[in-house]
């Protein structure tokens, strides 16, 4: 079964840059994006897939965040948000399927200056404790922008960034602690010591550089890891600021 996530920075900013055709050469059973930047009623006909289910989930603010899966498979539920959270952001979406559950997320940014690192911590805790609950009654595919990079390998001027958001000491000790509570980096327990980048900024000409972070995760609980074949990163891919990252695993629905 193979799954793709995308922040896609807008999706009808990223439909201008080649989305469509990445979807349907990735050829996924599910496709996760994140920061769709829309409301239901600006979905066009060109974002719609033959067979594909839509769960999408709008910020209440226009033209800010929000998230979407395509699936093949109908799921047993779908739920929104988390337990909380008050925001209205439209930063996650769970489905859930008889062997698993698959989340969704856009993580918040703590903002330049780090304003909103604050909320950050408290938005990690509602998440961490989410997720956690779902795993006691099945195991967990978590995927998305997770806004943070959590090691230094997982960043290219780490030094530089320490107390920038995204690579504070508090967002990854956040991811730690997610990561203690039984699940795995699907990225870093296949692969411990490559090197691969899934953001870059639009300023300096970074992504020529490759001056970037990982920062979008597929995060599964300890017990699938096994069952895991492939995590990968697809840095070639244009049409936003971060790339697409996907996973393969063994399940059958």
């Amino acid at each position: 079964m193979k799954f793709v996530s995308w922040n896609v920075n807008g999706l009808r900013a990223c439909m201008k840059k080649g989305f469509a055709e990445f979807f349907r050469e990735a050829d996924a059973d599910f496709f996760a994006l994140q920061e769709t930047k829309m409301q239901p009623d600006q979905m066009e006909e060109a974002m719609h897939f033959d067979g594909y289910r839509e769960y999408m989930n709008s910020a209440e603010k226009k033209g800010y965040s929000g998230t979407l899966i395509y699936t093949r498979h109908e799921p047993l539920s779908v739920s929104y948000e988390i337990e909380g959270d008050v925001t209205k952001e439209g930063r996650v979406i769970t489905l859930e399927y008889p062997e698993f559950w698959f989340v969704c997320a856009y993580v918040p940014n703590s903002k330049d200056g780090l304003k909103r690192l604050d909320y950050r911590m408290e938005w990690e805790e509602m998440l961490k404790k989410h997720l956690s609950a779902l795993d006691q009654i099945k195991p967990v595919i978590y995927t998305g922008d997770l806004n943070v990079a959590h090691e230094e390998i997982d960043i290219r001027n780490p030094q530089a960034n320490r107390r920038n958001a995204g690579f504070t000491d508090e967002e990854r000790e956040k991811f730690s602690r997610l990561l203690d509570a039984g699940f795995k980096d699907t990225f870093r327990e296949l692969y411990p010591e490559k090197v691969q980048y899934s953001w870059w900024s639009y300023r300096f000409k970074a992504r020529e550089r490759n001056a970037g972070w990982r920062i979008d995760y597929f995060v599964v609980s300890d017990r699938l890891m096994d069952a895991v074949r492939k995590s990968s990163i697809h840095d070639q891919v244009q049409g936003s600021d971060h790339c697409p990252i996907s996973l393969e695993i063994d399940l059958s629905l």
